[in-house]
């Protein structure tokens, strides 16, 4: 005789079910990576970070070039040129003599040739009014700058990596529980059916118990593929091409993590940002020192020497060296409201430091705050866990007995599912927070030291 065919439903949940056991397969085969190795990787693979490391060596690149302003100079000039030269030559004495032979005073002789002219030319800066040191010394803020902007990028990539990585967690964790949920009202409901064929529960209770255990349902497919969602972002931010397993727990610490103040302190002194802007600072410095040194004159030495003397004219050198000095009287460029500028410049340069402090002051406390609030979350949730469980417990068994109604049961179930789920986002705003905390602090490199001392873990 043929066996019962399954129903449109039942159909529906063996698809499902099919379908989550080739993800599992799927996911069983990916690679599976601490923290630790998640970051490294991250920081070999991110675009992000290869380009503020480009940025960085072209900052160096120009910095190791201003060591040669210095230097002499040394220039070519050649030229193939067409001239004509006129020189008057008066006799004086000897112009009546002249005048004798039919010869005209002044002697007037007229040249016109074409000739080559390679000239190499050396000056060597003796006095620049501050406008070398001042070049190097911006090169130099502007490497530190860049160093900031890559040390920035760097955390807000581990910032990011602890979201998507501990999301993924977190996604995992509620998986697991809503399938528990899931599987826990469906015993209830076969309780239920076998007690309302028995005669000891109504229809109404057997219809509850039905009605509970889909949208169980439905809260399990919709964190399969939140968790699938997670999983696409984290292999994403790998470049990992497929997904990527997590091996490192959520995980909470209840001892103290140190003062708020130190961390003030922290971000005040290490945070890339501050670093940035401190360098924006320094690079504006210089540039009003740029400006005050075109209001000065230079001096330098030079040197010439003519490569093909056979073609020279009667006023050049063959070869000629000495001191000289430039001063500009006049420019168009307007060097007062120049020098006015670059002050301004400084002047708001000098203020987004001081912003900047008060912003990471405020950020510090932000996170410290939602830090505590996470842990005292936790905490919490973790003692009313085994309450729940215990309430589930007898709520069960006073309905095996008839003393407790379905809506009992499924109240308890989804309670105690409620509160592990809660447990884990809890978890997991408390690693966040930590992230963030560390980040406005500039300490971002330490997360792997906290996470390791770690009170609470959650497999």
């Amino acid at each position: 005789m043929a066996g019962k065919q399954p129903t449109t439903r039942g159909r529906a949940w063996l698809l499902a079910a099919c379908l989550f056991q080739v993800g599992s397969a799927a996911a069983d085969d990916a690679p599976v990576l601490s923290f630790e190795q998640a970051r490294e990787r991250l920081e070999q693979v991110s675009d992000a970070l290869a380009a503020a490391q480009a940025g960085v060596r072209n900052k160096q690149d120009l910095q190791d070039a201003s060591r040669y302003l210095r230097l002499p100079e040394i220039t070519g000039d050649v030229r193939r040129m067409q001239f004509q030269k006129t020189l008057e030559l008066p006799l004086g004495s000897l112009a009546p003599v002249a005048e004798a032979f039919g010869i005209e005073s002044p002697l007037r002789f007229v040249e016109r040739d074409w000739r080559t002219r390679p000239i190499v030319t050396a000056s060597v800066p003796l006095y620049s009014g501050g406008l070398i040191p001042a070049a190097q010394q911006a090169a130099q803020a502007a490497t530190a700058q860049a160093q900031a902007e890559r040390e920035a990028q760097r955390q807000s990539l581990a910032l990011q990596l602890v979201q998507a990585y501990f999301g993924q967690q977190l996604a995992e964790q509620a998986v697991q529980v809503r399938r528990e949920v899931r599987d826990g009202l469906q015993r209830h409901l076969d309780d239920a059916l076998k007690l309302e064929r028995e005669g000891f529960a109504s229809r109404a209770q057997r219809l509850q118990a039905n009605v509970a255990r889909d949208k169980a349902e439905r809260d399990y497919q919709k964190a399969v593929n939140d968790l699938a969602t997670l999983q696409q972002a984290l292999a994403t931010l790998l470049r990992s091409g497929g997904a990527v397993g997590t091996a490192s727990p959520l995980f909470v610490i209840d001892a103290p993590l140190g003062a708020r103040e130190e961390f003030e302190r922290s971000a005040l002194q290490r945070h890339p940002q501050i670093e940035r802007l401190r360098a924006l600072a320094a690079q504006a410095e210089q540039g009003l020192r740029v400006q005050q040194a075109k209001l000065k004159p230079q001096v330098y030495l030079f040197g010439q020497y003519d490569l093909h003397r056979r073609d020279a004219l009667l006023t050049d050198a063959d070869w000629a060296f000495g001191i000289g000095l430039r001063y500009t009287f006049l420019s168009p460029n307007a060097r007062p409201l120049q020098v006015s500028a670059a002050r301004a410049q400084l002047d708001q340069a000098r203020s987004g430091v001081s912003e900047a402090g008060n912003q990471l002051r405020l950020g510090v406390a932000k996170a410290w705050n939602e830090l505590d609030t996470a842990r005292t979350q936790f905490r919490l949730l973790d003692s009313s866990i085994a309450q729940a469980e215990e309430n589930l417990r007898l709520q069960e068994l006073s309905f095996r007995e008839g003393q407790a109604t379905s809506l009992d049961v499924i109240d308890a179930r989804l309670a105690l599912g409620g509160a592990r789920v809660e447990r884990a986002q809890a978890a997991y705003q408390f690693d966040v927070a930590l992230a963030q905390l560390l980040e406005v602090s500039g300490q971002m490199e330490r997360f792997d030291d906290y996470r390791r001392r770690a009170d609470k873990v959650l497999e």
